[in-house]
């Protein structure tokens, strides 16, 4: 490559036409970065970073990437819709860069499936909440804590049920939603069992 460059240059650069001169300097610049640039990769530079499940880089929607559902952002309601509705709610304060985060959208997006008809889902990206003095309690800058993933679970008056910062497991949310809506307990109901999907997300099937 850097031949087709400099080929046919020659020794008679000085007597080149000052218009074709201004040609092969071009040439000899384009060049030059390509040496450049070959000379890098030759030194072993480490390549840009590279995003993923594990990791705290940015790569986009974490519910459309990593929970295979991208319906759940934007939400269709803000919290304080849904506390006007009196319609029981699910908050999940989260960012796009954490690799928490990101591991916590299946569940946020299993949990979609049985309640997702009776339920607002509403996930709200920390970064977004408007640095101010002070929140009403139908703000969820009034509930956060400066960490995520932080989880808030509302029921239908409006009560805080669940206010639980990490990855709660879907056991967990699935208690306050039981009580919420007085289902029967997981013990006295049909048993699941945790069955992976692929290498992010897990669905809930009959026991053996």
């Amino acid at each position: 490559m850097i031949k087709q460059w400099f080929g046919g240059l020659g020794t008679n650069w000085t007597h080149q036409p000052k218009q074709q001169r201004g040609v092969w300097g071009w040439k000899i610049r384009q060049g030059l970065v390509i040496i450049g640039l070959v000379a890098l990769l030759w030194l072993g530079l480490p390549p840009a970073a590279q995003a993923g499940l594990m990791d705290d880089n940015y790569d986009g929607n974490i519910f459309a990437l990593y929970a295979g559902n991208g319906s759940l952002v934007p939400p269709k309601v803000t919290l304080e819709q849904s506390l006007k509705y009196n319609k029981p709610a699910i908050v999940v304060i989260y960012v796009d860069d954490s690799s928490d985060c990101k591991r916590f959208s299946s569940t946020i997006s299993q949990l979609q499936a049985p309640y997702g008809r009776v339920a607002n889902f509403i996930p709200v990206m920390a970064d977004a909440i408007p640095v101010k003095a002070a929140y009403s309690p139908n703000e969820p800058g009034y509930y956060f804590q400066n960490a995520v993933p932080q989880t808030l679970v509302f029921d239908a008056e409006g009560k805080l049920r669940l206010n639980e910062i990490g990855n709660v497991s879907y056991e967990a949310i699935d208690d306050v939603m039981r009580d919420i809506f007085d289902l029967l307990p997981r013990t006295e109901s049909l048993e699941l069992r945790r069955r992976p999907v692929n290498e992010v997300n897990v669905e809930l099937v009959p026991a053996d």
